[in-house]
């Protein structure tokens, strides 16, 4: 199965949750794949230098357990639309989660994530 773990599912994961633990059984089968959006690097960057974490160590982290899903100009214009269409729902859905939903739908693909704005979205692993 491949996966796009987002922001929060990877900060979890760092700070050794019990939500955390989803993500890191996943891991466990290889048979899994995973990938990281782009711009969720940035979020967890904002994270470290909230957190005063190593950004450099947790971003190698990442890449040796995830390819790293770089973005287009055509994406962002996609992802435009689904922040419009899921505001209809949701008032407060943003443009990254609307990224990685996107995205999630080009590759046919699950989402990891607690984020609540994915909560209730199919093809997602809500790490409760």
């Amino acid at each position: 199965m491949i996966y796009i773990a987002d922001s929060y599912a990877w900060i979890e994961y760092f700070i050794g949750s019990k939500k955390g633990e989803i993500l890191k059984k996943l891991f466990l089968d290889e048979k899994n794949k995973f990938l990281t959006v782009e711009c969720c690097l940035a979020e967890i960057k904002g994270w470290c230098l909230r957190e005063n974490q190593d950004f450099e160590k947790l971003i190698k982290i990442i890449k040796s357990n995830s390819n790293i899903l770089s973005i287009i100009e055509y994406d962002w214009i996609d992802a435009a639309k689904e922040k419009f269409e899921q505001r209809k729902l949701q008032k407060t859905f943003g443009l990254i989660d609307a990224m990685i939903l996107t995205k999630q739908k080009e590759l046919n693909c699950k989402i990891i994530s607690c984020d609540k704005h994915f909560k209730n979205l199919s093809s997602v692993i809500f790490m409760d």
